[in-house]
């Protein structure tokens, strides 16, 4: 019987992580722009079936989006400054292991839904610009986001892919002048948020469900496609595209990346980073101005 049940819990999983990958490409497709923050330079001949798609957390951005959404939240007294020390602990284990826990971002997310429930879309996507201009613009990576202007110059789609919600995602790649993103897709009302998730989070195998579904809607050739990332999580997504490529990879995507002959890009200083994931001496800086941030908060 205990096998029955195990199987059904897998087959359910499936299911939750093939809806999330449907929902995040139907809704990045519908928010998907072409607005830069820059002026675009002349386009490249489009290259019609080739496209790069790239995780977030750790890969294009320093630490985890999710984090700096919760604490513009926080410092706009969305929760209470005992849900931003949650969110802190968090980031200081997901900085310094390089690694990310499935049940870890599960429950900050989807604590970090029922905050929003009642919420309207626009006050959220309102809100996530402010945030992303005062805690996230200065933590790109140049080293990726130059691979990204790559992919572009070449005529080429550039998508992120990330657990991040897609309205965020939607706004980080926007930013960046990429084509835009798949994200986890939260239930809407008349436009108002119910503090429910369409299908499951969009990580590990539902990120790979989310770029087949995208590559099926806008044709695009997976052998001929590139995936970025740094985490073992995305093996699956980086598994179903012709190239991939580790950024500032954990201990496990090394090991495969190695096993596999990908290619492993660090953009991470020093020795010590290199060993246990930290991406840089800026990284410890915003982890420790972190922890200042809902000591601060905590007294207010």
């Amino acid at each position: 019987m205990s096998v029955w049940r195990g199987r059904d819990k897998s087959q359910e999983l499936e299911r939750l992580a093939e809806l999330a990958g449907e929902a995040s490409a139907e809704a990045a497709m519908a928010t998907a722009s072409a607005e830069a923050l820059e002026p675009p330079a002349p386009p490249a001949p489009p290259d019609l079936t080739a496209a790069a798609f790239f995780d977030v957390d750790n890969t294009m951005m320093m630490g985890a989006s999710i984090f700096y959404f919760a604490r513009g939240l926080a410092a706009r007294k969305f929760f209470t400054s005992a849900d931003l020390a949650g969110f802190v602990w968090q980031q200081v284990k997901f900085r310094l292991g390089g690694r990310e826990n499935k049940e870890d971002i599960k429950t900050h997310r989807e604590r970090a839904l029922s905050f929003v429930a009642g919420r309207t879309v626009q006050e959220l996507t309102d809100i996530s610009e402010e945030i992303y201009d005062e805690l996230m613009a200065d933590k790109i990576w140049s080293g990726t986001r130059a691979l990204a202007q790559m992919h572009l110059d070449a005529g080429q789609r550039v998508w992120l892919v990330t657990a991040t919600p897609i309205e965020l995602a939607a706004i980080i790649s926007r930013r960046l002048g990429l084509t835009g993103a798949l994200g986890t897709v939260a239930e809407t009302k008349d436009g108002v948020y119910t503090g429910r998730l369409v299908g499951d989070l969009l990580h590990g195998r539902a990120k790979a469900h989310a770029v087949r579904a995208l590559a099926s809607r806008e044709g695009l050739n997976l052998k001929r496609c590139t995936a970025y990332s740094d985490s073992q999580n995305d093996v699956p997504m980086l598994s179903v595209v012709g190239t991939a490529v580790a950024v500032n990879p954990d201990g496990g995507l090394r090991d495969v990346a190695r096993a596999r002959g990908w290619e492993i890009r660090d953009f991470r200083t020093g020795r010590k980073a290199a060993k246990i994931g930290v991406p840089s001496v800026l990284g410890v800086g915003a982890v420790a101005g972190a922890v200042a941030a809902g000591m601060a908060y905590r007294r207010r």
